[in-house]
C-alpha cells in the first residue's frame, strides 16, 4: 500500500469560470491558472503521482506549455489515472477537503463525485470530497482564493 498527498491553491478572479472536480459552478469568479484552475483535480493528481512515486503534475504538463492553456483538468486527471495504472498501482480511495468562503459547495458534491469517479473509473464511494471554510482568515478567508487537500491511497496490482 501506499499512499500521497496532494495540495492546490488558485486565487479567484473576475471573467474565468470556476470548475471544481470538472463541475462549473455558477459564481462571479473563477480560479486563475494557466489550465482550468481546478484546484480538486490539480490536488487529486498531485496525490495520486506521489502515492505512485512519480513526478508531480507541473512535470507532466508543464505550466510553460502553451498545449496546457485553459485545458480542462478532468482530461488530465484521466492521463494521471492512466500512468498509476500503466505504474501497476489500483486506487483505494481518495479523499479530499476543499476550502473556500464564497460560494458554498454542498449542493455540487455530489456531481463533482460523479465527474471524477467516471474519469478515474471507481465507484463514488472510494472517492469523497468535503467542503469547508477558512473561517475568515488569510486569503482564503477573505474570499480571494480556493484550496484543495487530497489524500490517496493505492495498492499495488501484483
Amino acid at each position: 500500500m501506499r499512499v500521497g498527498i496532494g495540495y492546490d491553491i488558485h486565487r479567484l478572479e473576475k471573467g474565468r469560470a470556476l470548475i471544481l472536480g470538472g463541475v462549473h459552478i455558477p459564481f462571479e469568479k473563477g480560479l486563475l491558472g494557466h489550465s482550468d484552475g481546478d484546484v480538486l483535480c490539480h490536488a487529486v493528481m498531485d496525490s495520486l503521482l506521489g502515492a505512485a512515486g512519480l513526478p508531480d503534475i507541473g512535470f507532466w504538463f508543464p505550466p510553460e506549455d502553451p498545449q496546457f492553456k485553459d485545458v480542462y483538468s478532468l482530461k488530465l486527471l484521466y492521463e494521471v489515472g492512466r500512468k498509476i495504472q500503466n505504474a501497476g498501482w489500483h486506487i483505494v480511495n481518495v479523499d479530499t477537503v476543499l476550502i473556500a468562503e464564497k460560494p458554498r459547495l454542498q449542493k455540487f458534491i455530489p456531481s463533482i463525485r460523479e465527474k471524477v469517479t467516471e474519469v478515474l473509473g471507481l465507484d463514488t464511494s472510494r472517492f469523497n470530497v468535503k467542503a469547508t471554510t477558512n473561517e475568515g482568515i488569510g486569503e482564503l478567508g477573505k474570499g480571494e482564493a480556493i484550496s484543495c487537500y487530497a489524500v490517496s491511497l493505492l495498492v499495488s496490482e501484483d
